[in-house]
C-alpha cells in the first residue's frame, strides 16, 4: 500500500508540472505575437507614407501638380514706422497778435481750404495799429511834398542845409512807420489799401495757411491767446509719406527706389505697396537707428491712412533667383516640412524637405538637388492630404 501511495504522489507531481509548463509556454508565446503585432513591417511604414487618390478625388479636390522652378526672392530688412506728412505740408496755426477768440466752429478732422477763416480774434489794440497807420499816411503826403520843396530850395541855394536835412529826416522816418505798420496790418488780414477812418475794426481773421484738415484745434471761445500759443494745426494728408526706422547695420542694404512692403498693424492680411525716397545720412545716437522715408506706390491709397497711424515693413533689397515651390505645396508639422512626390499615375509619396525664405507665394527648396529634374510634386491640396 505504502508503494501504491508513493506511485501516485509521483504521478500528480508530473501532472501538475506539465500543466505549468503549458500555461508559461503558451503565456510567452502570447507576448511574441503581442510584440509582433504592434510592430509594423517595412512594407507597413512604406504604405503609410504613399496616398493614393482615385481620378474623381483629384478633381474633386482641384489638385494640382507641378515642378520645382527658379523664382526670384528679394532679401528684405524689416522695419517699423509711421505714416507721417512733409514739413510744408503740417502747419501749427497762431495769431501773430494777442486776443481773445471771438468766434470758432472748428472740430477735429474738418476740411478746410487755403485762405478760409478759422477763427476770429478781438483786442481794442488793433484800433490802435490802424489808426497810426492812418496817421502815419496822411503826414507822409505831406512830409514829402515838404521834402521835395526844400531839396529844390537847396540846390538854388535858397534854404539852408539845416531845414533841408530835417525836411527829409522827417520824411524818411514817417516812411519807415508807414511801411512797417502796413505790413502789421497784412499780419492781421486788414488791407490797408482799402483802411479808412470809417472801416476801423476791433476783430481781426485768422486764415489758413494751407488746405487740408485740421487735426488739432486747442482754442475755444473766449480763450486770451498770445502770439506762441498754437491754436489749431492743419494737416494736409494728400502729402502723405512713409516713414521707417531700420537699425544701422541695415544701413549699407538700403537704396533709393527700392520697393517696400507695408502692412498696418490691424489689418495683417493687405499688403500695400510703397519705395523708398530718401534715406537719412545720420544714425540717432541713443536708438541706433536710421530714418528712411519712403512714398506710396499708388497716391490714391493715401486717404486708407492717417498721420501717425504705426506701420510694419519690409524693404526688398538684393534680388536672387532660387529652386522653389508654391507655398501650398510644402505643409509644416511641428517645424518639420513636408511635400507629396508623384510616383505614378495618382499615387504620392510623402517626404520631407528643407525650406527657406518665402516671398510672392513660393517658398524655396534647400534641398531640391536631391529630387530629379523632372520630378513632380501635388501642389495644391497637399495640406488636407498629408494631415488626414
Amino acid at each position: 500500500m505504502k508503494n501504491l501511495s508513493n506511485t501516485m504522489s509521483t504521478a500528480l507531481y508530473l501532472k501538475g508540472f506539465l500543466i505549468i509548463s503549458i500555461i508559461i509556454l503558451t503565456s510567452c508565446n502570447s507576448n511574441k505575437k503581442t510584440e509582433m503585432g504592434n510592430k509594423e513591417t517595412p512594407d507597413e511604414i512604406e504604405n503609410s507614407d504613399t496616398i493614393t487618390l482615385t481620378d474623381t478625388q483629384f478633381k474633386a479636390g482641384g489638385m494640382q501638380v507641378g515642378k520645382i522652378t527658379q523664382q526670384a526672392f528679394s532679401s528684405i530688412v524689416k522695419a517699423n514706422g509711421m505714416f507721417s506728412v512733409p514739413p510744408a505740408s503740417q502747419a501749427d496755426v497762431n495769431a501773430y497778435f494777442a486776443g481773445y477768440v471771438k468766434e470758432i466752429d472748428l472740430l477735429p478732422g474738418d476740411a478746410v481750404k487755403k485762405g478760409q477763416i478759422l477763427f476770429t480774434l478781438e483786442n481794442p489794440e488793433y484800433v490802435q495799429v490802424q489808426q497810426d497807420f492812418l496817421q502815419a499816411k496822411g503826414r507822409l503826403n505831406y512830409l514829402k511834398l515838404d521834402f521835395e520843396r526844400q531839396k529844390e530850395l537847396i540846390a538854388d541855394n535858397i534854404t539852408s542845409k539845416k531845414n533841408f536835412l530835417k525836411a527829409e529826416s522827417e520824411y524818411k522816418v514817417t516812411l519807415a512807420q508807414y511801411q512797417a505798420l502796413k505790413k502789421k496790418l497784412s499780419l492781421m488780414n486788414i488791407n490797408p489799401n482799402t483802411l479808412t477812418g470809417d472801416n476801423i475794426r476791433s476783430v481781426i481773421k485768422v486764415l489758413s495757411p494751407l488746405t487740408g484738415y485740421t487735426t488739432i484745434v486747442n482754442a475755444t471761445k473766449g480763450m486770451y491767446l498770445t502770439p506762441t500759443d498754437v491754436a489749431v494745426t492743419v494737416t494736409n494728408t494728400n502729402d502723405l509719406h512713409i516713414e521707417l526706422k531700420i537699425f544701422e547695420k541695415d544701413l549699407p542694404l538700403i537704396k533709393e527706389g527700392q520697393p517696400i512692403n507695408l502692412r498696418i498693424q490691424n489689418d495683417q492680411n493687405n499688403v500695400y505697396q510703397g519705395k523708398v525716397h530718401l534715406v537719412n545720412k545720420a544714425v540717432h545716437t541713443q536708438e541706433r537707428t536710421v530714418v528712411i522715408h519712403g512714398d506710396l506706390v499708388n497716391p490714391s491709397e493715401a486717404q486708407l491712412f492717417a498721420p501717425g497711424m504705426y506701420i510694419e515693413a519690409e524693404i526688398l533689397t538684393e534680388t536672387t533667383k532660387h529652386p522653389a515651390l508654391p507655398v501650398e505645396a510644402v505643409v509644416n508639422i511641428d517645424k518639420n516640412y513636408f511635400v507629396l512626390v508623384k510616383r505614378n499615375d495618382l499615387t504620392f509619396k510623402k517626404v520631407p524637405v528643407n525650406v527657406g525664405v518665402t516671398s510672392k507665394g513660393f517658398i524655396q527648396i534647400v534641398n531640391a538637388e536631391d529630387f530629379k529634374k523632372d520630378t513632380e510634386f501635388l501642389t495644391k491640396g497637399t495640406f488636407n492630404l498629408i494631415t488626414e
